[in-house]
């Protein structure tokens, strides 16, 4: 008989994963188990009252999509909108959720005046000052912030080490010291975490992000910089390189090793590539975001898991010329286009079900 962890370490066990058949929240789950669960949501999809309602039920956490990026909330120099961010805020609050920043420093999503005064001026405090004024708004009442995003170059572009960029170009890696160190005087509460995705497959491409990781996080840890988590992003694919359970579980025991803690900060499973059968999908689907949380939720440093989005309702709209073609529709997320619950989130379920318990967590 193979145990479970024997299959877990093999990577050959034949997933199943149980229909959706209770009525207990996913929020409910984890934090049975000392866990986090929440998702991604933007203001817009809080108009749609199914769906509010299906979020403030199933998510105890909540990131913005879109709210917090510096092109939202900087279109000008020093002129600053949070009113979007402030939305996510009070629906969070009210609904007894906790939020998180997303994100902070970032090479895309900036309004189109940074690049060229960062440039010119090289002046840090266009980092510094962004990253001041927008976590003293909100001090105290964030979980946790994605303070760099993204500063690796991923393994689908090779996987060479820094990411080129114009924050890069002006200060060096030292700009990951400036966003940290900022974030931490302004809010010394939150949790300061950096986030990238490429960690979870088992190419060699992916066995250098994991060694840059590494060596960005020991960068920071050596220079006495307040990191203190890694966003594992979980962008998984149902149908191409599929996750290595035995490298990843040895990844997280380096992290946990370092003592940061570990969250799961946009999970989903992109189906591209399958059949059309949306049944066979859905649970190739489902068995692979199985597979990568039998592993990161067997971590002791696990904190949250995040979806990048609670359902696929809003994935790409009915008009979308790929749809009108071909009839695909995304299934990627936990509840369908109806707000149905999908064998995926059967799989978180069980899932936080199976984990272990993290004692006074």
């Amino acid at each position: 008989m193979i145990t479970r962890r024997a299959a877990l370490i093999s990577g050959a066990a034949a997933l199943t994963v149980p229909a959706y058949a209770d009525d207990q929240s996913l929020r409910a789950l984890a934090a049975a188990k000392g866990i986090i669960f929440g998702s991604a949501a933007a203001t817009y999809e809080l108009r749609d009252a199914d769906f509010s309602s299906l979020l403030a039920r199933e998510a105890a956490i909540v990131a913005p999509e879109y709210e917090m990026k510096r092109d939202v909330t900087e279109p000008r120099p020093g002129d600053y909108d949070f009113s979007a961010c402030d939305a996510l805020m009070n629906f969070s609050r009210s609904h007894d959720m906790r939020m998180r920043g997303h994100p902070l420093v970032w090479h895309y999503a900036n309004p189109s005046w940074l690049e060229d005064a960062v440039r010119t001026r090289r002046d840090p405090r266009l980092l510094t000052d962004y990253v001041s004024q927008l976590v003293r708004r909100y001090r105290g009442r964030m979980h946790s912030y994605d303070v760099v995003n993204e500063a690796l170059v991923p393994p689908d572009e090779g996987a060479t080490g820094w990411r080129p960029c114009f924050w890069r170009d002006a200060f060096g890696p030292a700009y990951l010291d400036l966003a940290f160190r900022a974030a931490h005087e302004a809010d010394p509460a939150a949790l300061l975490t950096y986030n990238d995705f490429g960690c979870e497959q088992g190419a060699p491409a992916n066995d250098r992000f994991r060694k840059h990781t590494l060596e960005l996080l020991d960068g920071l840890l050596k220079r006495g910089v307040p990191v203190q988590a890694l966003g594992l992003q979980g962008h998984l694919a149902a149908f191409g390189p599929k996750v290595d359970q035995q490298k990843l579980r040895a990844f997280l025991a380096q992290i946990a090793a370092r003592g940061l803690a570990i969250l799961v900060t946009e999970l989903d499973v992109d189906d591209q590539g399958g059949p059309g059968d949306m049944a066979l999908r859905d649970r190739a689907v489902a068995d692979e975001a199985r597979r990568f949380l039998d592993v990161v939720l067997d971590s002791s440093a696990i904190r949250a898991v995040l979806t990048w989005g609670l359902t696929d309702r809003y994935l790409d709209p009915p008009q979308s010329w790929r749809r009108k073609l071909s009839g695909w529709q995304d299934r990627r997320l936990p509840f369908d286009r109806a707000l149905a619950a999908k064998p995926l989130r059967a799989a978180l379920a069980q899932a936080f079900r199976d984990a272990r318990p993290r004692p006074g967590r």
